[in-house]
Parts: structure tokens; C-alpha cells; sequence
């Protein structure tokens, strides 16, 4: 399955079954992307992982 990156609108391939929150690459600009909804499957910048300081 193809998608659109929502970041430079290159094509982003996702395996199946795609499953919410799964993280994806794009292979034009390296951006991460998350799955975010399956019912049309939507594509969006994945979160920075943030050091937890003191945790």
C-alpha cells in the first residue's frame, strides 16, 4: 500500500496489514511517520523521543 508523505508528498510504502501507530520511513526526505488512522490510512510526523530526566 501506498501512501503520501505529509511532509515533502513523496510515496510512502506500508506493509500489510498496516496496523495504528506503526512507524514508517519515507524514502525521499528520511522523515519517520506514524500511522494514525486505518479507515482512510493517514500518515503523520511520528513524536520526537524525548529524554526523561530523572524517570
Amino acid at each position: 500500500m501506498t501512501r503520501t508523505c505529509p511532509e515533502c508528498e513523496g510515496p510512502v510504502e506500508l506493509a500489510e496489514p498496516v496496523r495504528l501507530s506503526e512507524i514508517a520511513q519515507c524514502a525521499d526526505c528520511s522523515s519517520e511517520l506514524e500511522v494514525i488512522g486505518l479507515d482512510p490510512v493517514a500518515l503523520a510526523l511520528a513524536p520526537e523521543i524525548e529524554e526523561d530526566w530523572g524517570e
